[in-house]
């Protein structure tokens, strides 16, 4: 399965040229000097909508298709994956229609709105809204995007390697965050087969570790997951999702971080790198930090997005 999820993130790669940007590999002088390592950021926060997300959802949106495309693509986000969903299909003249949790904050769902997809609330959890999308998608013979639980969508996560790769060839580890695996799964097949001496750690907030979870139990389970700074990648995951296989045979470590070193991170990413970041790229800095990565192991960093609400911002700041 690795060969051939690789094989599709290389296609992706080619597919999304001048599509998506090329974000910037940066050093960190901060955390260099707090891990002993030699630490570089992947500046996913820079990409369009501000998330890696828009990856997966143009490589998923631009195979489809003509008469697929002009039936319009349904997809179920709190956040991320709908924006990036709605961005995506604007770009590709593709009619979308995103359903949201109920708790999903008005601002999230003006984004969507704005970007030109209709958007419609569903259920309270997660997993409930995508299997509601899910269902509804088959029922009216409209392609379902989801956010993680597709090869077409994980390959274009995974192009974030295939940049990362060419910026740094002597790359020894990777830190990134981990919820439904779409990213991590993509950019550990492509990382695996170009290099297999290249560590992957997976890092998740101890209060919603469910791919890691899913993982140590040998099987998809259900996790409790509490409330978390990391939101985008809380939540359960999908039964028979195509990223537990990748995750379980091509992570090396796993790593789960309290929401207090979540927030020194985040904190500490604006204060010395003066990089706004969300959540999740937070918990992936304190992933790295707690890892502790032997002296001068050259490890990057995937800023996975910073998509930081100004509400959530300022409560950190008090």
């Amino acid at each position: 399965m690795t060969a051939e999820v690789a094989a599709r993130v290389q296609r992706a790669a080619g597919r999304l040229l001048g599509l998506v940007v090329e974000t910037p590999l940066v050093a960190s002088p901060w955390l260099s000097a707090r891990s002993g390592a030699e630490v570089r950021l992947k500046l996913e926060n820079v990409q369009h909508t501000g998330s890696f997300k828009f990856r997966g959802a143009t490589n998923a949106l631009a195979e489809l298709p003509a008469a697929a495309r002009a039936a319009g693509v349904v997809a179920a986000s709190s956040g991320n994956h709908g924006l990036g969903v709605a961005a995506a299909a604007a770009a590709l003249a593709v009619p979308a229609l995103v359903f949201v949790p109920e708790t999903t904050a008005a601002g999230k769902q003006a984004a969507i709105r704005a970007l030109g997809a209709e958007v419609r609330t569903f259920g309270r959890d997660c997993l409930e809204t995508e299997r509601h999308a899910r269902a509804f998608a088959a029922r009216t013979g409209r392609p379902y995007v989801s956010p993680y639980n597709d090869l077409t969508v994980v390959a274009g996560q995974g192009t974030v390697a295939v940049e990362l790769l060419a910026q740094w060839p002597a790359l020894e580890t990777v830190y990134v965050a981990l919820g439904g695996g779409g990213l991590t799964g993509g950019m550990a097949a492509f990382l695996k087969h170009e290099r297999p001496g290249i560590e992957v750690v997976a890092c998740s907030p101890r209060a919603s570790p469910a791919m890691a979870e899913c993982v140590r139990a040998g099987a998809i389970v259900d996790v409790p997951c509490a409330e978390t700074l990391s939101d985008s990648t809380a939540g359960g995951v999908e039964p028979g999702a195509v990223t537990f296989p990748l995750c379980r045979d091509l992570v090396d470590r796993f790593v789960d971080v309290e929401e207090a070193a979540i927030r020194a991170a985040l904190l500490g990413c604006l204060e010395h790198q003066h990089l706004l970041v969300e959540g999740a790229a937070a918990v992936a800095i304190a992933g790295c930090l707690q890892d502790a990565p032997p002296a001068g192991r050259r490890a990057a960093i995937v800023v996975c997005g910073g998509n930081l609400p100004l509400e959530r911002l300022r409560a950190l700041l008090c």
